[in-house]
């Protein structure tokens, strides 16, 4: 294999690691930047000796390293990460005064979670599986932890 050739697998399988760090979760080109850098190595090694092997294994190293420190300090990681909070909360049991066989209104379609009204309270509520339409009269039948299982009332 050519001095050429090595030297772009070798930023090939960097560029890859990079990706796997930055935007492409799961491993899978981390570790196939990995084996080409890895080869690349070797082939160095192989054709031109252990002075070249041992300076391109180091040289490897070194930018990989670089290029890591550029892609942190520079933000590009940043681009793909969220960066809105989320508002969204659980039921908290100790705070309603929600009882088994309390009615209610469901606010939303329960499909098969989603909002009800009861008593004074508007309370993420899960049906027993079935749908139930908005608007419809519903009453707790269980609470168990944070989960509310509500029924229609027939």
């Amino acid at each position: 294999m050519s001095l050429p050739i090595i030297i772009i697998a070798i930023l090939v399988g960097l560029a890859l690691i990079a990706l796997e760090i930055v935007a492409l979760p799961g491993g899978v080109s981390g570790i196939v930047g990995g084996i080409i850098v890895a080869v690349g190595v070797w082939q160095t090694y192989a054709n031109y000796g252990s002075t070249a092997g041992n300076i391109t294994m180091i040289a490897s190293i070194g930018i990989g390293i670089a290029m890591l420190a550029v892609l942190m300090k520079s933000g590009t990681w940043k681009r793909f990460s969220l960066n809105e909070e989320s508002d969204g909360k659980t039921n908290e049991p100790e705070k309603h005064n929600i009882k088994v066989g309390a009615q209610g209104k469901s606010l939303t379609r329960l499909a098969p979670a989603g909002n009800a009204l009861i008593g004074d309270e508007i309370v993420e509520v899960h049906s027993e599986g079935e749908f139930i339409d908005e608007g419809t009269e519903i009453e707790v039948i269980e609470i168990e932890g944070y989960k509310v299982t509500v029924r229609k009332v027939e």
